[in-house]
């Protein structure tokens, strides 16, 4: 007998449809998966015999031979542990069911169990877009796949009560949509208004957030900058029902999905340490796997004392700075995975961290200092867009009780500010100013000759590079939609330059 089980895998981010094919046939009882399959799904043989033992149901003494087709396509985890032993079962005639409209992914423990298995959110999208009326996962992946609607979800406990479903003995009832909602940080409690002094900072964080713009700050150690870098995510809009799946599909991939969690419902803050290996923070591994870059897509990276990280690590960021997106390539091909975030690192002045401070004196040789600063290589530098110096906090600040502007305050300057950018990029994929190009900067960034004649002179002074030069244009138009400003001003053109390093 032969049967056909629709299943799925993921490349990338991407779902490709496997038929898990099954043949019993007359000779010795063996047990065999062909089709590219790796360790894990080799090691199914031994949880689908004694899972199917431990459900009441018989493991046919037979030649059994599965194939996972397409044969070319390497197959990799333990979620084709539950086709495999629908597949035995059906071709043993066991149970029948819908094979050609249901998708099945799921692992097994040895007593039958079904076990969370990572990618159910893109097989559920793929489940939708190929016209699949039922997907069986387990139970406990439910919840992520009845986010898209289109198939629907049999949550599954046990290969027993599976069973008993297909012979229509104890029927599994369908899984119910939720509502979601959005929340602005993980942290409720993080507010700009902890944050005590520091209004330059905090405004150059306010034109960040509103155009997606990479900050760097420099000042010694207590002066806030971790604080900062976290508050961050308080004054970003709240997430898009389909960003909101864009990231959940990475975290869904990568395994990183809270358990108590279907769907990344606020925007996602990464901040690996500065022993991250290039793997770790870009992505990569033998099977590649998205990194800490795609895994902050959309919202913020965060890279603490900067100069600790490894010089090759940082210098890995460059493409993915540039394009928001990340090329892994490797000898059987190459995977892009996305990576639009708003880039935050920060790093003390010098070894010490106390150079130019008005209180401690700095104990580090020129030389140290000069190799410290040379960690961060010029090309990194230039991709980022704000420059900011965050100095000690005076004590007055500190001990006042002045209460500092909140973030929902802020937070509604950065919306009106992104609707304006919505509405301006509404022909195109672009959501913030910081992904403009070239033609885009020519059609949005019209200056007037006072402005054109302060950013000819800077350019002269400064020596902007060509990309310095569109930092800045690109820095001004989010100025302006600040001030929901139609035309860039030369007030918002010395604002921007205010922020370019100033070495």
């Amino acid at each position: 007998m032969l049967s056909k089980v629709k299943s799925a895998t993921v490349i990338g981010l991407e779902c490709e449809e496997i038929d898990v094919e099954v043949d019993l046939s007359r000779g010795l009882p063996c047990f065999n998966i062909v089709g590219l399959p790796d360790k894990a799904v080799e090691e199914a043989k031994e949880r689908v015999k004694s899972a199917i033992k431990n459900s009441g149901a018989e493991f046919p003494q037979k030649r059994i031979t599965v194939n996972l087709a397409p044969a070319n396509i390497k197959k990799e985890g333990p979620a084709f542990d539950l086709p495999i032993a629908l597949g035995i079962l059906a071709a043993s005639e066991q149970i029948a069911f819908d094979t050609e409209n249901s998708v099945v992914i799921g692992e097994l423990s040895l007593g039958g169990k079904l076990r969370k298995v990572n990618g159910v959110l893109p097989v559920s999208m793929m489940a939708k877009q190929k016209g699949y009326k039922q997907m069986i996962v387990p139970k406990v992946n439910a919840k992520e796949a009845v986010i898209v609607k289109g198939s629907e979800i049999l949550p599954v406990d046990t290969l027993r009560s599976l069973i008993l479903h297909f012979r229509k003995e104890k029927g599994i009832a369908k899984e119910k949509d939720f509502e979601i909602n959005f929340s602005e940080t993980e942290d409720t409690f993080l507010d700009m208004a902890n944050v005590k002094g520091q209004e330059h900072a905090k405004r150059a964080l306010e034109i960040a957030a509103a155009g997606g713009h990479n900050i760097l700050m420099s000042g010694p150690p207590g002066s806030g900058k971790t604080l900062l870098a976290k508050t961050l995510t308080t004054i970003l809009p709240k997430l898009t029902f389909d960003e909101a799946l864009e990231i959940s599909k990475i975290y869904s991939i990568t395994g990183v999905l809270p358990k108590d969690k279907a769907l990344i419902t606020a925007r996602p803050f990464r901040n690996p340490h500065h022993t991250a290996s290039n793997i770790a923070l870009v992505g990569g591994g033998q099977w590649p796997k998205p990194g800490e870059i795609s895994l902050a897509h959309r919202g913020v990276l965060f890279l603490d004392e900067l100069p600790e990280f490894p010089r090759f690590v940082v210098e890995m960021l460059r493409q993915p700075l540039e394009d928001g997106t990340v090329t892994i390539s490797r000898a059987s091909g190459s995977l892009t995975f996305p990576a639009k975030f708003i880039f935050v690192a920060a790093q003390n002045p010098c070894p010490c961290g106390f150079l130019n401070d008005p209180v401690k004196n700095c104990s580090c040789s020129p030389y140290q200092i000069l190799k410290y600063q040379k960690k961060i290589s010029g090309p990194i530098l230039d991709r980022i867009d704000l420059h900011i110096e965050v100095p000690r906090v005076e004590h007055e600040k500190l001990l006042s009780d002045k209460k500092a502007e909140n973030s929902a305050k802020i937070k509604e300057r950065v919306e009106k500010a992104r609707k304006i950018q919505l509405d301006r990029f509404q022909e195109s994929k672009k959501i913030t100013n910081s992904e403009m190009d070239s033609r885009d900067i020519k059609d949005f960034c019209q200056l007037d000759k006072e402005s054109s004649e302060l950013l000819k002179s800077a350019i002269e002074k400064l020596y902007l590079s060509a990309r310095s030069y569109t930092k800045v244009l690109k820095l001004a138009r989010t100025i302006a939609d600040l001030e929901s400003s139609e035309n860039i001003k030369s007030s918002h053109i010395a604002e921007a330059l205010q922020y370019r390093p100033k070495n």
